[in-house]
């Protein structure tokens, strides 16, 4: 599965921050909103999608704990695109 995440905003800090952004899969593009928390226990983030998006990912083939923990792993390890002017130092803790 190729999943593209892209960032369009981040509110918070390196200890917590709400996300909002679209993944891409098939050329589609859905939103998503995730949490992420660092520093105690490593970090961790939470992603969540609307039900129409788990809706039209089922029609689309996909299995949408699959998916889900396929941007939460992405947005982990960074594998992400982010607007200009903001940098992952701003929100990652390495």
């Amino acid at each position: 599965m190729e999943l593209k995440v892209h960032i369009n905003n981040i509110h918070g800090s390196q200890m917590a921050a709400k996300i909002i952004g679209k993944f891409t899969l098939d050329n589609n593009d859905f939103r998503f909103t995730a949490i992420a928390f660092g520093r105690i226990g490593g970090q961790n983030v939470g992603a969540k999608i609307s039900k129409d998006t788990e809706k039209e990912l089922k029609k689309l083939g996909y299995d949408v704990e699959e998916v889900i923990m396929t941007l939460q792993r992405n947005l982990l390890q960074g594998d992400m695109s982010l607007p200009e002017g903001l940098k992952k130092e701003s929100f990652v803790d390495d």
